[in-house]
This record gives structure tokens, C-alpha cells and sequence, in this order.
């Protein structure tokens, strides 16, 4: 089965790529998902973090306090990094037996959306790497629209992700999501093809 890794910066398109795979039938497992399984209640992921940030960054009912810990670990590098430690393994992991389930069951190809692939290294657990990619000045006013920032405020979300022309270094494909919806759709179109026949 090939595995594709799908990533991309802040609304440069990444989740209009995936809509467009899965719109193709091609299974697409979002990380983001599967980062919200692992530390659902009952599970390692869920008590390990409550030992190592505490009984405050849990709500009553027992579900993770995001906004609690999201405040944290914005404000300290040093938290990230510790919840990234408890996470990622755990992530990582889910994808690869979702992924092996998939080519058991015949599938032919399976795509991994993930926002932070590159900056993680788990890009190289797939076949090949897809990055979704814009005009910084294109990125910047659709983050000012879609989430109501101003100017500076955008500036600050995109400078705080690892650059794009890192992330575009070391991918297999491009797509350079610049146009419209429909552009993106036919260069998601053709790469499958391309990817399929090994081109």
C-alpha cells in the first residue's frame, strides 16, 4: 500500500486537500483526531498528562481541560516539549496500526493529514510526502478572513510555524494552492494519479 504524509502551514490549504482525497475514496486519517483518542478519558495518554501537568488540567467529568493546558504549554517551551513527549509515541503509533489495517484490508493507497509532520519527523513513516503550499501574502489574508485576525496578529501565527519553504524542502510533492478550490483539486487529482502509476 503507499502511504502518503499530507501536511501544509496554517490555512494554506491542507484540509481542502483532504477533502479532496477523500472525495477521490482514498481513506485520509487525521491526526488531529486520533491526537484527541489519545488522551481521551480512561486512556495512558490522559493519566500521563494529569501526572505531569496535574489535577488542573482536568475537568470534572474527567475529560482533558484543553484550554487549561493549551494556556500552559503556549506560555513554556519546556511543557510542549513534555507534552509532545507523552503524545506523539502515542499518535504515531495509532496511525501505523490504522495504516496496517487498511493495507490488510486492500486498500490500495492511505493518506496521514498532519500539521506537524515535518517538525515531528514522522513524515518518514510514509511513502511519500505532500506539502499544500501558498504565496505568504495568500496565507496570511486567508487566516486574517477565516479566523478574523488583523494583519499583525496573522503575521504572529504564521512566524510562530516552522517556515514553509522548510517544510516544501523536503517534500515529494508540491501543491500550490494559490488559485481556487478547483485548482487545488486538479493538482490533488493528478498527483494521485502520478503516485499510483509511480510517477
Amino acid at each position: 500500500m503507499l502511504t502518503i504524509g499530507l501536511t501544509g502551514g496554517i490555512a494554506t490549504g491542507k484540509s481542502t486537500a483532504a477533502q479532496v482525497l477523500r472525495g477521490l475514496g482514498v481513506p485520509v486519517l487525521d491526526a488531529d483526531q486520533i491526537a484527541r483518542e489519545v488522551v481521551a478519558p480512561g486512556t495512558a495518554g490522559l493519566a500521563a498528562i494529569g501526572v505531569a501537568f496535574g489535577e488542573g488540567v482536568l475537568l470534572a467529568d474527567g475529560q482533558l481541560d484543553r484550554k487549561a493546558l493549551g494556556a500552559i504549554v503556549m506560555a513554556d517551551a519546556a511543557a510542549r516539549s513534555q507534552l509532545e513527549a507523552i503524545t506523539h509515541p502515542a499518535i504515531i503509533a495509532t496511525l501505523l496500526e490504522r495504516l496496517a489495517a487498511l493495507s490488510g484490508a486492500g486498500e490500495p493507497v492511505a493518506v496521514v493529514e498532519a500539521a506537524l509532520m515535518v517538525e515531528s519527523g514522522s513524515y518518514r513513516h510514509y511513502g511519500e510526502l505532500w506539502v499544500v503550499t501558498c504565496r505568504p501574502d495568500t496565507q496570511r489574508q486567508r487566516l486574517m478572513a477565516r479566523n478574523g485576525f488583523d494583519d499583525a496578529t496573522a503575521r504572529r501565527w504564521i512566524d510562530s510555524q516552522l517556515p514553509l519553504a522548510e517544510k516544501e524542502a523536503v517534500a515529494d510533492r508540491l501543491l500550490v494552492n494559490d488559485g481556487d478550490r478547483q485548482s487545488l483539486a486538479t493538482q490533488v487529482t493528478q498527483a494521485l494519479a502520478l503516485a499510483r502509476s509511480g510517477g
